[in-house]
């Protein structure tokens, strides 16, 4: 299990990260900048990302998992739970889109689109209801580039 040292989060909001500095005060937390995360290339084991797509447009998260590829370690992964918009659930789906602050509460093929575009590989892991009225998707996502990097040097110890 990781302790508080291996933990780092962020948000663009100050104000977010101010109220979880004040909540986890052994935690690090930071702004992001939207631009790039202050971290090293490829020392991140994982990534986790809850219920924070739906606030963002399909090309801030583009940028940001591109970002996210540079952080990761080639055997890291992504793991995101996230609203969405199931056609079993049409019901669920007016309330989401009603009452929630998210303006981009997405399906899954579009969520599962959005890491495709920048070479993932996505895993469904589950589907469930959260307060019975919210459809919830849990995924990973594992660069492909990282995927096909570890393949060569499986394949070929030499480089």
């Amino acid at each position: 299990m990781f302790g508080t040292e291996h933990y780092y989060g962020i948000d663009p909001d100050a104000n977010r990260v101010q109220f979880a500095k004040r909540l986890y005060p052994n935690y690090t937390f930071t702004v992001f900048d939207g631009k790039q995360i202050p971290m090293h290339n490829q020392t991140v084991d994982i990534l986790l990302i809850v219920a924070v797509l739906h606030h963002i447009s399909n090309e801030q998260i583009a940028e940001y998992l591109s970002e996210f590829q540079r952080v990761l370690k080639p055997e890291g992964k992504i793991i995101v739970i996230e609203p969405y918009l199931s056609p079993k659930k049409k019901f669920n789906n007016w309330f989401m889109t009603r009452y929630d602050d998210g303006e981009f509460i997405r399906n899954e093929d579009d969520y599962l689109q959005l890491f495709n575009n920048q070479l993932y590989d996505c895993t469904v892991l589950k589907k469930f209801r959260k307060l019975l009225l919210y459809n919830e998707i849990f995924f990973t996502a594992a660069s492909k580039s990282n995927i096909a990097q570890n393949d060569k040097l499986f394949l070929n110890p030499s480089l």
